[in-house]
């Protein structure tokens, strides 16, 4: 029998164990966009994470950490808001044992229904508090700062550009800009205006930046393109898809990054984070997942693989990146990056997504 004969048959055992709507429609979500498990139950020796980071970034460290532990490591990768909206459905059935977010927003409702386990000190220790939850519930394992990507040939950026995001909104900007209102990785921008300086500040930086008729991407990375190949001049996004590039296309890349720092909003720093499903029965793999990944190995993967900030001392960031502590964020615990409603209803408001 096929491996997809084998899936279906999986599936349809599932769907004859399941007795409401609402679990059939839950068990075909799963089907849909899972990536490398099936099966109704757990077997032994195996650990199931769900994750909303890419998997084309982390599946070669969660290869490593099955290789080195022995462990059978099942990943559905998803996004935050359908793996925060699936755990809700799953009620006292939850599957996973651990949950992998790549951005903040989901953390504050997990919370909420008491979905999450509190950390042991010894793992929370290993990184900053301020990235870390406040309950001891979630742990971040790298960071992300953003930052202004310019393109080289049109911009100066000691001369051209501004020393704030807010300043974004001069019209001398018209048309020269990239955004990504739909993705979450670019909302925590706006949320960040917000807060740190209001709403009403961060409602007039979305309506004077929409007033500069920026291009809209589907993503932080397609916007970095962009500024490569001359598209725009500017945009707002991630620090680590440049070093990405140039890695792959050489030093030519026609873009690269502008770090804006001294509190401004445009400079904060939001990390990945591992959590423990309280519910799960396999809490020491679990607890043991989450302390691999603040290891060593994982810690210099995400430094010299996927270039994000590592947030162990022990682990330098790779190539040019300017040290973790010299980048001057605003004092925005990564927890109060979970108010994503507020910041949706800022950008519907100013008509900029539906």
């Amino acid at each position: 029998m096929g491996t997809s004969s084998i899936m279906a048959s999986k599936i349809m055992t599932c769907l004859q164990f399941s007795k409401t709507k609402t679990q059939l429609i839950t068990i075909l979500i799963l089907f849909s966009i899972t990536l490398g498990f099936v099966g109704c139950g757990k077997e032994d020796n195996e650990l199931i994470v769900y994750s909303s980071r890419t998997s084309s970034l982390v599946q070669p460290i969660l290869e490593q950490y099955a290789t080195d532990t022995g462990t059978d490591i099942r990943v559905k990768y998803a996004s935050t808001a359908s793996i925060v909206a699936t755990l809700l459905e799953e009620g006292n059935n939850i599957r996973p044992d651990v949950v992998y977010l790549a951005d903040p927003a989901g953390w504050a409702v997990l919370s909420e229904e008491k979905i999450l386990s509190e950390l042991p000190d010894k793992l929370l220790n290993k990184v900053d508090k301020k990235f870390r939850s406040n309950q001891g519930e979630w742990v971040g394992v790298s960071g992300r700062s953003k930052v202004v990507v310019y393109n080289t040939k049109t911009i100066d950026p000691e001369k051209d550009l501004p020393q704030s995001i807010m300043d974004f909104t001069d019209p001398k900007w018209k048309g020269r800009i990239g955004w990504a209102p739909t993705h979450g990785e670019w909302q925590i921008t706006p949320m960040a205006i917000r807060i740190e300086k209001g709403e009403d500040a961060a409602r007039r930086w979305l309506e004077g930046v929409k007033a500069n008729q920026p291009r809209v991407y589907p993503n932080l990375i397609s916007i970095v393109h962009a500024a490569g190949q001359g598209e725009i001049d500017v945009g707002f996004v991630n620090h680590y898809y440049v070093p990405r590039f140039i890695q792959e296309e050489g030093s030519g890349f026609g873009a690269r990054n502008h770090y804006l720092g001294k509190g401004d909003p445009g400079a904060v720093i939001d990390v990945a984070a591992v959590g423990v499903i309280k519910s799960t029965e396999n809490k020491s793999s679990a607890e043991g997942f989450v302390e691999y990944m603040l290891g060593t190995e994982a810690q210099t993967y995400f430094s010299e693989q996927t270039h994000e900030y590592p947030l162990i001392a022990d682990v330098k960031p790779s190539g040019d990146l300017r040290p973790l502590e010299s980048l001057d964020p605003p004092d925005i615990n990564p927890a109060e990056l979970s108010q994503l409603e507020a910041t949706l209803k800022m950008l519907r408001d100013a008509g900029i997504i539906p």
